[in-house]
């Protein structure tokens, strides 16, 4: 392996776990392309995303987005160090697109392809020496992570906490959803308002109309019996339930159209969004400030609601936490990710995974890496 190869990798990532098709290039820390094609708007009429299509379209868009990604970068396969491919957790048809092409390059190529965790790969992402979207606060940089790192990551499909001690080989989940993401949640309640698919961006809008305080809305798992104490912690703690929260709203809904009154969706909007943010950012600083974390990195889609960025920022502050978000185009699913976690394995030595493995839609997050 040459020097060049192990320090400043040139490696083309794919990413195809739910509804983007990405795929992005990066030169050890530095990001040469960042390419996506979505196709959420073939997902629209049915209110969430449906994975046959999904599938179908990342087969129409794959390789018509390799060859943007490869002319915006300036660089052929040829120059490639080596490929990496999202292998789970997702939708196993789309996973199975993803990773039958990465391996279809390997082979034809010569290059060492690593299968890498999605999840830890919005973690990885942090490290790309790119442009903050001019937010209070940025992205983790190039280089090396902090000491005492925590991960948030908040999407359609994932609601997490992590401890990061080593972004390659050692992460450790502390917290996760035990129901519905709060994604999901915003997708579910904005068909509850008559707002359509994708929720989170309706939801985030009209919530700025309406009276967050207004209803209160339940949060989940924050009882005694879930929460326990300092000493002696509950079985949910640091955990997320949001299908009560959906169910609450729905409810609530019911009585206003039962009374014969206009209901007030910019208020429930508000005070939806106020439950799930409050809920998230309170357990998420609870785990970092009982875990010794010290700085956070915000993460997934749902890091573009202003409302979320806002209320972690205000209780990371406050607990003298320093919070990092990265360019929005990268919180979201794309294949820089996935290039950004594949060059820091190379860099800490760690071997390829070969063509063997399989997609695991199920692939837990202390795996950071299919091993060969």
């Amino acid at each position: 392996m040459s020097a060049a190869f192990s320090t400043q990798p040139l490696v083309l990532g794919i990413e195809s776990s739910c509804d983007e098709t990405g795929v992005g290039i990066v030169r050890g820390t530095t990001l040469l392309t960042n390419t996506v094609s979505s196709s959420m708007d073939e997902h629209v009429r049915f209110g969430g995303v449906i994975p046959e299509i999904a599938s179908r379209a990342h087969l129409d868009a794959f390789v018509p987005t390799l060859q943007e990604s490869l002319h915006e970068a300036g660089v052929t396969l040829d120059d490639i160090d080596a490929i990496a491919v999202t292998s789970g957790p997702g939708l196993a048809g789309a996973l199975m697109v993803g990773v039958c092409a990465a391996k279809a390059l390997a082979v034809a190529t010569g290059k060492p392809l690593y299968a890498i965790n999605h999840l830890v790969a919005h973690v990885g992402v942090g490290l790309l020496d790119a442009k903050n979207d001019g937010g209070a606060a940025a992205g983790l940089g190039a280089g090396e992570l902090p000491e005492n790192l925590g991960a948030l990551l908040v999407s359609g499909g994932h609601t997490e906490i992590l401890r990061i001690r080593s972004i390659t080989d050692d992460v450790e989940l502390l917290g996760s959803t035990i129901d519905d993401a709060a994604g999901e949640a915003y997708d579910k309640v904005a068909r509850i308002l008559g707002l359509g698919y994708p929720g989170g961006p309706a939801i985030d809008k009209l919530a700025r109309q309406g009276n967050p305080k207004s209803i209160r809305f339940p949060r989940g798992l924050t009882q005694p019996k879930y929460m326990g104490t300092a000493e002696e912690r509950g079985p949910h703690r640091y955990d997320w339930s949001f299908s009560g929260l959906k169910t609450a709203v729905a409810r609530c809904v019911e009585q206003f159209e039962a009374r014969g009154e206009d209901v007030p969706v910019a208020d429930i909007a508000a005070a939806f969004q106020e439950a799930v943010v409050d809920v998230i950012t309170s357990k998420a600083v609870l785990a970092c400030r009982e875990h010794g974390i010290t700085d956070l990195l915000l993460g997934g889609g749902v890091a573009a609601n202003s409302r979320l960025r806002e209320l972690t920022g205000q209780r990371c502050a406050s607990a003298g936490i320093t919070l990092h978000v990265p360019p929005l185009n990268l919180c979201t699913d794309n294949g820089a990710m996935v290039a950004a976690l594949g060059a820091q394995l190379i860099m800490a030595g760690i071997g390829p995974s070969g063509v063997s493995f399989a997609p695991d839609s199920s692939m837990p997050v202390t795996t950071v890496s299919v091993p060969a």
